[in-house]
């Protein structure tokens, strides 16, 4: 059979009953460290420090810096990429079983990456210059025949080549703009909508489309790895491993981060050009185990709410999570009203602990929202327009 053979039809979404817990909890609190990664990089009308902090803190936001580039920064992209392969291990599982062929869902994938680039492209060109759903839709279309069809060792290899790219890549990550630099991202300080619209679609490009998914894609790979072995689908079976893995790897992402750490909370004077160097590497390698550390957090957290009612909190964080397509995009419906020179401008006088307020409080309007929705039996609006998009109106609809 050739590539040309069709896609699998749809065979609508998963029961919430038959949905794996850990994946969604992880989705549901990636996105509250994503608001945290991102909200920093709104501000503008600063001089610009380490990791596009502003390199004026002062007080209470050399903690918020500190922590933030611990725990947070470069943390939440790496979670981000390897539930996007996890997704794409399960979905791979789920169609083969149906009975569709490899070609077929290599094909399926391809396609569904492709309109997340779309997506990824409008959400980039309206709203926010940092999107990421444009990235992971692009490794899909490139590397759909490895992450569907490519031996374990395979994928293994590419992972470990992956973070080894991205530990080099890190290298940049570490040196601060050129003196004079107002603003991380130039599109924050311009006034005209239409040039802002530009210069956003520029710097996702550049950034995002070939940067964030040079650095990424090897741990999409090991999320595929992660849904063949079923590690968060049965977390309970694969106790003893995450929890090494938690430990493990958080406590390293916030060891690795800690000069990084000291640099953006200008805790310390900044040092030669070599150890800002090394630290650019140790913080972009850390946020790898974090990442990793902070999935198998999850997955721990799944087993005991797998055997008590998961409350009104624990709730609220899985239907987020079962919308995080739609509860990514909504925090740009919060921060560009309000942030950008071109909006309300509200990014050149926010303290930096005052953004990490506002990106918390976002956080938990969209829980509230995404409780709300699943209460009344509603999917997320992106999620049902990237299904029709995928599949068709009349394909989709005819399985749901």
């Amino acid at each position: 059979m050739t590539e040309t053979a069709r896609p699998p039809a749809d065979p609508g979404a998963t029961p919430t009953a038959a949905r794996a817990l850990a994946p969604d909890l992880a989705r549901g609190g990636m996105l509250l460290l994503i608001a945290l990664a991102n909200v920093h990089l709104f501000l503008w009308g600063h001089p610009v420090g380490a990791r596009g902090y502003p390199a004026d803190v002062a007080g209470a936001d050399r903690g918020v810096a500190l922590v933030q580039t611990m725990v947070v920064d470069g943390r939440a992209y790496p979670l981000f990429a390897l539930l996007f392969g996890y997704g794409i291990g399960q979905l791979t599982r789920r169609y083969r079983a149906s009975g569709a062929e490899e070609v077929a869902v290599r094909r399926l994938v391809r396609r569904r990456g492709g309109w997340m680039v779309l997506i990824g492209s409008v959400h980039a060109a309206l709203l926010w210059s940092g999107d990421i759903v444009g990235v992971y839709g692009l490794l899909a279309v490139l590397l759909a025949g490895v992450l569907v069809g490519a031996r374990d060792a395979a994928l293994v290899r590419l992972a470990v080549a992956g973070i080894v790219l991205g530990g080099l890549l890190g290298l940049l990550t570490g040196l601060p703009p050129a003196p004079g630099v107002d603003a991380f991202l130039p599109s924050m300080q311009i006034a005209e909508p239409g040039v802002a619209a530009l210069f956003r679609l520029g710097e996702w490009l550049v950034a995002g489309l070939i940067f964030t998914s040079m650095s990424t894609f090897g741990l999409v790979a090991l999320g595929v790895r992660a849904a063949r072995r079923r590690i968060l689908d049965d977390p309970e079976r694969h106790r003893v491993l995450l929890r090494r893995v938690a430990v493990g790897g958080i406590g390293a992402g916030v060891l690795a981060g800690l000069p990084m750490g000291l640099l953006s909370g200008q805790i310390v004077p900044e040092p030669g050009t070599g150890l800002v160097l090394l630290a650019g590497v140790l913080h972009t390698v850390g946020g790898y185990a974090a990442g990793v550390g902070y999935a198998a957090a999850f997955g721990l957290l799944a087993i005991r709410l797998a055997h008590r009612p998961a409350g009104p909190v624990g709730g609220a964080v899985l239907a987020c999570g079962r919308r995080s397509l739609s509860s990514y995009l909504a925090q740009s419906l919060v921060f560009v009203p309000l942030l950008p020179a071109w909006a309300l401008g509200l990014g050149e006088v926010l303290a930096l602990w005052q953004a990490s307020l506002l990106a918390v409080a976002t956080w938990a309007c969209v829980l509230v929202l995404a409780a709300l929705t699943e209460r009344a039996g509603y999917r997320g609006p992106a999620e049902v327009l990237l299904r029709r998009l995928t599949y068709g109106r009349r394909r989709s609809e005819a399985r749901t």
